[in-house]
C-alpha cells in the first residue's frame, strides 16, 4: 500500500540488510506522506500492526479499499488536486539496484515485532548532516548510538 501511495518501494534509501530488518521488527515503518488520504493512511497503518491478529482480514481490506475508490468516484474534483499535490511533493530518484538485490538472510534470536511509538519512529529517522566536515564522524556516531540504543533496548 505504501508503494502504491508513494510510487517508490519502502525504505528505498536503506540497504536491505540485518540492520533494516531489526529496525522494522522494532517498529520502524516508512514515513507517511501528508497528501495520502486519511482513510487510506489509517488502513495502511492497520496492515502494519506488529500483531497479526490486529491486522485487517482480506475481506475487510477489500471492502475499505472499495469504499475509498467509491468516494473518489463520487468526488472526482478531489482527484486532480490530490494528484497535483502528490506530484509536487514527490521526490522520485533513481536508486541503486544493489540496495534491492534479493538475498537470503538467516537471523537467530530475533525479538518479537512491536509497534513503535511516534517518538521511537522519529528517532529511527533522525539524522543530521553537519555543516563542518570535521564534525561528520561525531554526528554520525551519536545518531548510530541513539539508534543502537533503541534497537538494543527492544532486544532486552
Amino acid at each position: 500500500m505504501w508503494e502504491i501511495s508513494s510510487g517508490q518501494p519502502p525504505f528505498n534509501n536503506y540497504e536491505h540488510d540485518c540492520d533494516l530488518a531489526l529496525k522494522i521488527i522494532n517498529g520502524m515503518r516508512p514515513k507517511m506522506r501528508s497528501e495520502i488520504p486519511l482513510k487510506y493512511k489509517n488502513l495502511m497503518e492497520k496492515c502494519w500492526n506488529a500483531n497479526p491478529s490486529e491486522r485487517p482480514v482480506t475481506y475487510t481490506l477489500l471492502q475499505e479499499i472499495r469504499e475509498i475508490k467509491l468516494y473518489y468516484q463520487n468526488n472526482p474534483n478531489e482527484l486532480p488536486q490530490l494528484k497535483a499535490k502528490i506530484d509536487k511533493e514527490a521526490n522520485y530518484t533513481n536508486i541503486s539496484s544493489k540496495l534491492f538485490t534479493s538475498k537470503i538472510h538467516e537471523f537467530e534470536n530475533l525479538p518479537e515485532p512491536k509497534n513503535a511509538t511516534e517518538e521511537e519512529q522519529e528517532e529511527l529517522y533522525d539524522f543530521n548532516i553537519p555543516k563542518n566536515i570535521d564534525d561528520f564522524g561525531q554526528s554520525s556516531n551519536q545518531n548510530n548510538k541513539r539508534n543502537s540504543n533503541v534497537i538494543e533496548g527492544n532486544l532486552k
